[in-house]
C-alpha cells in the first residue's frame, strides 16, 4: 500500500457541522451513497462547507445559500443540517459555484468561492471549471486527484452581510382549491394551479405526449383534392377590403375550385377523406360550438355555425353586458383556448357584438378540452341584464336652492340621463340642507312608490353637510360612501328597503360624466353594488376630460 493510498484512506480531508472528520475516500464513499455517484462538484463542495465552518462562529445556528441548482446544495445537506425541505439552505440560481454559510438571525456570514485566479494551477479543474473540454474527454481520475490535492487552495472567501429581505423564510402565502384538478395549491400562481395551466411534467395513463401538439394530418396536392372535403376554414385576405372564409369546414372541393386556391397560395389541402382523428382529439369547430353552448347566459346568443374556427356571442336584447370576469381570466389561463370578450357592465343593445372563443390549434387534446369544459360548466361566461324602466325620484339638498337663491341645475341633468334609458322621474323635491327635512323628504318620495332614489348636493367632506344623516334617519342600510372614480369621489350607495339609493356629488353640475354614468346601469340593471365591486371599478375610472368628450366610446369606466 502506497502512502498517497495511506493518506487518502486516513488523513482527515474535510469534517461536518458536529466536528466529525472524512478522509478523501470516506468522503467519496459518502458522496457515492447520497448523490448517487462521486461528482467532482459535490467533491469540491465539501471543502468548500469545511472552509465555511471553520470562518464562522462557534456556536451561531446558520443558514445557507448556494448561488447555483448543480451538484453544491448536496455538499451542504450532506455536511450541515441545512436542507431545502426545512428551508435552512436557499438556492438561488446565478449559476456561480458559490456558497455562503451565515447568522440566520444577524445575516453575516461567509461567502466561499470558486477563484478564477487560483483554478489556473490546476489545468484539468480549469478545464471542468469553465467548460472548455467536454465531459467525456476529461480525465475523470486525474480530476480527482487533482481536487484532493488542491483542496482549498482553489478557494477564496469574503466577508458578507445577508439582506433582511433574504433571511426571511418565506412561506407559500394563501392556499386556495384548483377549480380543475381540485387540489390546493398556492393561490399566488394564479386562479387555477400551474399544471392545469399547461405546466405538468406528466403523461397520464391515455394521455398524448407533450410533443404531440396535433395529430398527424396528411395532406395532398391540390390538383388531387378534386372531390375531397375540407379540413377546415380556408381564409382569404384582400388587404383593407376583405377578410373571411373562401371554403368552409366540409366542403367539397371542385374543378372550379383549382384556380382560386393557387391563388390564394394553396399548393396542397388537408381533407376529411384522408385524415381519419381518433377522439383523443377535438375539432377545432367542434370545441368552438362547445365553448359556445356554456358560456352563453341570458340575454346572449352565438353563432350557430363556427367561422374560421371562432364562435362569436352577439346580444339577443338591449340591456347591460355582464361577464364573469374571473372565470373568463381562469379560462384563457388553459392552454390551447382563449376567449375575447367588451368590458363589462357596457350598455349594449340588441345586435351588438360581445364577444368571441375558440381552440387555438385546428385539433385541441381532448384532456384540454374536457379541462374547459368542466370549468366552464357550472355557470355562463356572459349575460345581458336586462335595463328595467324604473320610476326615479331625485332629492335635491341645499338651502340656497331651496330658499330661490339660484337656479336648481341638477334635475334636468338627472332627467336627461335616467330617460336615455326609458326610464321616468316619477316626482323630484328639493329640501333645506336640514336633518330632518331631508328624512321627510325622502319618506314622501318613497311613500310615492319610487325604485331608484338619487339624491344630489350635500356629500363633501364639510360638517354642516347633512345628507348622510338624514338618509340614515329614512332607514338607509347597505351603505357605501366614497368610490375610486374620478370626477365622483364622494359617491354614496345604499339601499332603503327595496329602493336603491345613489348620493350624486356636486361635481355632476359640472363634468358631463361622473359616477353616476357608471354606475346609473348597474342599478337600473337590479345589480347590487359592493365595496369589491367598487375597489375593482378604480382601474379605468379616471376621467381625462377632454375637450371633445366621446363617452362611453373612451377609456373611462373600462
Amino acid at each position: 500500500m502506497t502512502n498517497q493510498t495511506i493518506e487518502r484512506q486516513t488523513s482527515p480531508w474535510c469534517q461536518d457541522h458536529e466536528g466529525n472528520f472524512y478522509s478523501y475516500d470516506e468522503l467519496l464513499e459518502r458522496i457515492r451513497s447520497f448523490h448517487g455517484h462521486v461528482a467532482p462538484g459535490v467533491v469540491i463542495g465539501a471543502a468548500m462547507v469545511h472552509k465555511a465552518l471553520k470562518m464562522i462562529p462557534e456556536g451561531i445556528l446558520f443558514d445557507v445559500i448556494c448561488e447555483t441548482f448543480n451538484c453544491l446544495p448536496d455538499s451542504v445537506q450532506l455536511l450541515t443540517p441545512c436542507t431545502v425541505g426545512n428551508g435552512w439552505l436557499k438556492i438561488y440560481d446565478f449559476g456561480r459555484f458559490a456558497l455562503t454559510l451565515y447568522d440566520k438571525y444577524e445575516g453575516k456570514g461567509i461567502r466561499v468561492f470558486m477563484d478564477s485566479e487560483k483554478v489556473k494551477d490546476w489545468p484539468e479543474i480549469k478545464n471542468w471549471y469553465l467548460k472548455l473540454i467536454p465531459k467525456r474527454e476529461q480525465d475523470s481520475s486525474l480530476l480527482m486527484e487533482n481536487i484532493r490535492r488542491a483542496w482549498g487552495n482553489i478557494l477564496s472567501c469574503q466577508e458578507v452581510e445577508i439582506a433582511p429581505s433574504f433571511r426571511e423564510k418565506r412561506g407559500i402565502g394563501e392556499v386556495i382549491l384548483c377549480p380543475l384538478c381540485k387540489e390546493a395549491y398556492p393561490f399566488r400562481d394564479g386562479d387555477i394551479c400551474r399544471p392545469c395551466q399547461g405546466e405538468s411534467p406528466y403523461i397520464l395513463k391515455g394521455h398524448l405526449c407533450e410533443d404531440e401538439s396535433s395529430p398527424p394530418l396528411k395532406k395532398i396536392p391540390v390538383e388531387k383534392a378534386v372531390g375531397h372535403r375540407a379540413l377546415h376554414d380556408m381564409t382569404m385576405i384582400i388587404p383593407k377590403k376583405k377578410k373571411g372564409p373562401l371554403y368552409k369546414n366540409g366542403q367539397r372541393i371542385t374543378v372550379g375550385d383549382l384556380c382560386r386556391l393557387q391563388q390564394m397560395g394553396r399548393q396542397s389541402l388537408y381533407v376529411i377523406e384522408e385524415n381519419r382523428v381518433d377522439s383523443k382529439w377535438v375539432h377545432e369547430d367542434e370545441a368552438a360550438m362547445a365553448f359556445g353552448r356554456y358560456m352563453a347566459g341570458d340575454g346572449v346568443r352565438f353563432t350557430e355555425s363556427p367561422s374560421e374556427g371562432k364562435v362569436n356571442f352577439t346580444a339577443e336584447r338591449n340591456g347591460l353586458f355582464v361577464t364573469d370576469e374571473k372565470k373568463v381570466e381562469i379560462f384563457n389561463l388553459l392552454p390551447g383556448v382563449m376567449c375575447a370578450c367588451r368590458h363589462g357592465y357596457t350598455v349594449v343593445t340588441r345586435g351588438d357584438s360581445l364577444a368571441g372563443t375558440r381552440a387555438i390549434p385546428l385539433y385541441l387534446r381532448r384532456s384540454e378540452f374536457n379541462n374547459a369544459i368542466s370549468l366552464l360548466r357550472e355557470t355562463p361566461l356572459f349575460r345581458v341584464a336586462e335595463i328595467h324602466r324604473t320610476n326615479v325620484g331625485v332629492l335635491v339638498t341645499g338651502t340656497e336652492v331651496f330658499q330661490g337663491w339660484i337656479e336648481d341645475a341638477f334635475i334636468p341633468i338627472v332627467r336627461s340621463k335616467v330617460e336615455k334609458f326609458g326610464c321616468h322621474v316619477l316626482q323630484s323635491l328639493i329640501v333645506p340642507d336640514e336633518r330632518k327635512a331631508i328624512c321627510k323628504g325622502v319618506k314622501n318620495l318613497l311613500g310615492m312608490g319610487i325604485e331608484l332614489l338619487i339624491t344630489t348636493a350635500g356629500l363633501s367632506v364639510d360638517p354642516d353637510d347633512v345628507t348622510r344623516q338624514g338618509l340614515i334617519d329614512a332607514g338607509l342600510e347597505k351603505t357605501l360612501y366614497g368610490a375610486p372614480i374620478l370626477p365622483g369621489a364622494m359617491t354614496l350607495l345604499g339601499r332603503i328597503g327595496s329602493t336603491h339609493v345613489i348620493g350624486v356629488p356636486a361635481c355632476a353640475l359640472y363634468f358631463k360624466n361622473t359616477s353616476l354614468d357608471l354606475l346609473l346601469p348597474r342599478l337600473l340593471a337590479g345589480l347590487d353594488i359592493t365595496r369589491i365591486d367598487l375597489a375593482r371599478m378604480g382601474h379605468g375610472a379616471f376621467c381625462l376630460e377632454c375637450k371633445k368628450c366621446t363617452f362611453p366610446m373612451c377609456s373611462f369606466g373600462k
